[in-house]
C-alpha cells in the first residue's frame, strides 16, 4: 500500500532490491514517469504448462494499471482467474562502456509491479480503460477518434491491476571501471540513446491535403 499515498510506496518483500538497492525508488511519481514514457510492458505468470512473459500494450489511470484484449486470450483468462501477475516495464538510456568487458553495462530506467489483476466489468471504467491505451500511446487522440461502442466494450476482456505494490531501479553515469584498469588505453564512457519519430504518413482514406494534427507533428517521448 502506500507509505504517503501522494508521494511514495512501502517497500514489500517482493519489491525490495537485493542487489545495488541504492538504485531503487519508491516514488509515486517516478514510477507513474516510466510508466508513461514506455509502450510495452512484459506480463509474467504461470501456467499449467510453466512459467509465461507476454509483451503487450498497457493503458494508466491514475494508481492502476490496466491491460486488454480479446477474452479468449490465454494470459488475460489466466489472469482474470486471480493468478499472481509481475509486469515490467524498461527503458534504455545509454550504453556504458568500461575498459574490462566485465564492467560494461546499460543506463536505464524500469518498473516492477506485482499484485492480482481483476476484471473490469463497469461500461465507463472500461471505456476510460479502453481511452487510456490510445492515450498512452498518443497524447490527444482520444479527442477526434471515434469512441468504442457498447459492442466492442463488451467484446474486449480488460483487467485492472492496482500499482499498489511496484517499485523502480535505475542506472545512471558512466562506467565503473576497476582502479587497475583506468590507465588502459581504451575508450571509455557514454553512448546515449534517443528516440525519434519521423513525419506522420497518412493513409490512402485521409482526404487529399488534409494536414497531420499537432499532436503528431510535435510527437516526443
Amino acid at each position: 500500500m502506500y507509505g504517503n499515498k501522494e508521494s511514495a510506496l512501502e517497500p514489500t518483500v517482493r519489491t525490495t532490491l537485493k542487489r545495488h538497492p541504492e538504485r531503487g525508488a519508491f516514488e509515486v511519481e517516478q514510477i507513474q514517469s516510466i510508466l508513461d514514457e514506455g509502450f510495452v510492458c512484459h506480463v509474467g505468470f504461470t501456467t499449467e504448462h510453466g512459467p509465461a512473459v507476454i509483451p503487450t500494450t498497457y493503458g494508466r489511470v491514475g494508481d492502476t494499471l490496466y491491460l486488454h484484449g480479446s477474452p479468449a486470450s490465454r494470459m488475460l483468462r489466466n489472469l482474470k482467474a486471480g493468478l499472481p501477475v509481475c509486469v515490467t516495464v524498461t527503458l534504455i538510456d545509454a550504453l556504458v562502456l568500461a575498459r574490462s568487458t566485465y564492467h560494461h553495462s546499460m543506463n536505464f530506467r524500469s518498473v516492477v509491479v506485482y499484485g492480482t489483476a481483476v476484471e473490469v466489468k463497469d461500461l465507463e471504467e472500461k471505456a476510460a480503460a479502453l481511452a487510456s491505451f490510445v492515450e498512452h500511446i498518443v497524447p490527444g487522440r482520444t479527442a477526434e477518434a471515434r469512441a468504442a461502442t457498447e459492442g466492442e466494450l463488451r467484446g474486449t476482456l480488460v483487467l485492472a491491476l492496482p500499482l499498489a505494490e511496484a517499485s523502480a531501479k535505475l542506472r545512471t553515469g558512466g562506467p565503473i571501471d576497476d582502479e587497475a584498469d583506468l590507465g588502459l588505453p581504451v575508450w571509455g564512457g557514454v553512448l546515449p540513446i534517443s528516440t525519434t519519430f519521423g513525419a506522420p504518413q497518412p493513409d490512402e482514406h485521409t482526404p487529399a491535403g488534409a494536414a497531420a494534427p499537432d499532436y503528431l507533428v510535435g510527437y516526443h517521448r
